[in-house]
């Protein structure tokens, strides 16, 4: 049986155009509306959506994820919390891929078999776990393919050829490459690069393949497009949130200025091939 994530590029793939891959922070601002953001996503252009599960240690990040997830984490979130925004999703979208991005250590805590299982029930789709090494595979990936969700790996330009079947032995739905070496939010410093390393990595997987970190324009969006299956955009997206904020709290441009960026991305995505 194939998963949401599978049938997204499948579909995709017979109109000859990338995914938009979407990161928002679960909780960020507040519950209710990061709920609203959430739900706006697919309408506004969203293919796939990564939802970050808000850490206290988020190593991999940049600043603009990092204070993201502690708004999150000030509102109130826990990972419960999370699973009942996409429990709620589902009541309105059957069909859009949910991924939930972030660390082991909330995972570990909350239970893998007791958190696998409600993950599964409330309709997510894949994980991403960016401090799990393939070595401990049987900590957290063998048992959530074993229940049916896709754990989608990160691969970086430091990512060789001996390193990279290893890598790839267990991951599925779709392959995330990592468009250069350090944290969230930085700059792609060539295009051309992002390209050759996309085709390599298809050399090793039949997997799609998407590409995130340092995606932040329309124009970003449809060059990186043309070589790989998805573009993931994130890190503009926090700060749209952010920068819409009044004293901390959500304004009424908060939800529509995520759509509307998320949707001048979508335009970008779509000519990527045109």
């Amino acid at each position: 049986m194939t998963s949401r994530i599978e049938r997204r590029f499948a579909e995709l793939k017979t109109k000859n155009r990338p995914a938009l891959v979407t990161f928002v922070m679960a909780g960020d601002p507040d519950l209710a509306t990061a709920q609203a953001i959430l739900e706006a996503l697919p309408q506004a252009g969203a293919d796939i959506i990564e939802l970050g599960m808000p850490f206290s240690d988020p190593m991999a990040d940049g600043v603009a994820i990092q204070l993201a997830g502690k708004r999150a984490l000030d509102a109130g979130q826990t990972l419960t919390g999370v699973l009942g925004m996409v429990e709620d999703f589902r009541r309105k979208d059957e069909t859009t891929p949910i991924v939930l991005m972030g660390y082991y250590n909330p995972i570990y805590i909350f239970g893998v078999e007791r958190f696998l299982a409600a993950a599964k029930a409330a309709g997510v789709d894949g994980l991403i776990v960016v401090d799990l090494p393939p070595e401990e595979d049987e900590e957290l990936c063998l048992p959530a393919l074993a229940a049916g969700i896709n754990f989608i790996r990160l691969t970086t330009p430091t990512t060789d050829d001996r390193r990279l079947p290893a890598v790839l032995k267990n991951t599925s739905g779709f392959v995330y490459y990592v468009s250069m070496t350090g944290v969230t939010g930085a700059a792609i410093k060539s295009r051309a690069a992002v390209g050759e390393a996309v085709e390599r990595i298809k050399s090793h997987s039949p997997l799609p393949v998407a590409v995130g970190f340092g995606i932040k324009t329309a124009e970003d969006a449809a060059e990186i497009g043309r070589h790989a299956d998805g573009v993931v955009v994130g890190t503009v997206l926090v700060e749209a949130v952010r920068t819409s904020l009044q004293d901390g709290r959500p304004t009424a441009r908060t939800v529509a200025a995520v759509r509307d960026l998320v949707a001048d991305l979508a335009a970008g995505v779509k000519r990527a091939r045109a």
